[in-house]
């Protein structure tokens, strides 16, 4: 007796459950979906069933908005940024007390590359000689600054001041740079601490642009800088291109070019080599070759009927031995000729992207290194000591 009233009260749970579950589904998805049609929109029960239903479209929107404010980018590396003034001294005689504060005082960008003070700006954005310096911080705060070096290479300048923890930059991996990446400049050169920025793009990396602005490369100037597609920077030489991350990409620099000023940017990577041989005290053992040439391009090498696409050629315009070869150098020493093509040096292949005086400058003065030329379709080896 009591097993049949459990069945029977297990049976009437069951129809009642699928009972609630099917008036749930009949009422909200199939009778609405048949009142749709007109043939069933007429039957009474329906109709009402309808007129009791809300159906409601609501479209949402959703913007991804990128942060348009490149002040708040760039926010890390601008507190590195630094006004350095630059003020010539001068003898108090009546030359002195006639020149005028613009041909007195330079004001120029540079920025922190250490903690503890040592500031790298471009050779131009200073006064080089008989100058002393005042470096205008973040903080308002204002700090003498000594010259410790100018690097032939890189033309890079680097002061040091007497503050310390102090913000330095971040550097990135400029071998990682490509053409079209999103960047920032920020100048400081207005006499008073307060930066400019500038936006744009990566737009080139100039392989075989050197940085002395003449035809012909030799080993006193580095090869290969970074091109941006910003307008009137003068007032930024000297300062950083960061990226959206706040790293250093490059230096800002300039040279004169057919009368022209070019902007560039010296890649980081140059700069963080250079600034270990500033720390060091050892700018002053860059190596000098003593030659003149021309970075090899596959254009190049098929215009001139060349043996290789790749090298360099030691060049001069007039054909002549003696304007190719500066006399007394190590190259003249070694018996380098006009019109060798340069293939390696040690192990390293010379091409756009391991330019030659790029190469030549991993070394130091009075290194011995060895350079594999082509010569009249022959190769041959020759020991140079720099």
């Amino acid at each position: 007796m009591k097993r049949k009233v459990l069945k029977f009260f297990i049976v009437c749970v069951l129809i009642f459950f699928v009972g609630g579950i099917s008036s749930v589904i009949s009422e909200h998805y199939i009778f609405p979906k048949l009142s749709s049609y007109s043939f069933f929109s007429k039957i009474g029960f329906l109709k009402k069933l309808n007129e009791n239903v809300t159906v409601i479209n609501k479209t949402e929107q959703v913007t991804v908005k990128e942060d348009t404010s490149v002040n708040k980018v760039a926010s890390q590396a601008a507190s590195a940024v630094v006004n350095i003034l630059s003020v010539t001294k001068t003898s108090q005689n009546e030359l002195s007390k006639k020149l005028s504060a613009k041909e007195i005082q330079k004001s120029g960008t540079g920025v922190i590359a250490t903690n503890d003070g040592m500031i790298v700006t471009y050779r131009t954005a200073i006064i080089e000689n008989n100058a002393d310096y005042q470096a205008l911080l973040f903080n308002g705060s204002v700090s003498p600054a000594k010259l410790i070096g100018i690097d032939e290479f890189t033309n890079l300048a680097y002061l040091k001041t007497e503050a310390t923890n102090l913000p330095a930059i971040s550097f990135s991996n400029s071998l990682d740079l490509f053409p079209g990446k999103k960047v920032i400049a920020i100048g400081n050169s207005f006499g008073e601490y307060q930066n400019s920025y500038a936006s744009g793009l990566l737009s080139k990396i100039n392989k075989i642009f050197n940085i002395s602005g003449e035809t012909l490369s030799t080993s006193k100037k580095m090869e290969g800088v970074l091109e941006t597609d910003f307008s009137d920077i003068g007032g930024y030489v000297g300062g950083p291109v960061v990226d959206y991350g706040g790293e250093l990409v490059g230096i800002i620099g300039s040279v004169v070019v057919d009368n022209k000023p070019k902007y560039f940017e010296i890649p980081s990577n140059f700069v963080k080599d250079s600034l270990e041989l500033a720390v060091k005290d050892e700018l002053k053992n860059r190596p000098d070759f003593g030659a003149y040439y021309v970075p090899i391009t596959k254009s190049y090498s098929i215009i001139n009927n060349l043996p290789k696409d790749r090298g360099a050629l030691i060049f001069s315009a007039s054909g002549k031995q003696g304007l190719a070869i500066i006399t007394g150098s190590p190259a003249e020493k070694a018996g380098i000729r006009i019109n060798d093509i340069i293939v390696k040096v040690n192990d390293q292949e010379i091409n756009l992207d391991n330019p030659l005086s790029n190469v030549l400058n991993r070394y130091k003065k009075g290194d011995e290194i060895k350079i594999l030329i082509l010569r009249d379709g022959n190769e041959m080896e020759v020991s140079i000591k720099l």
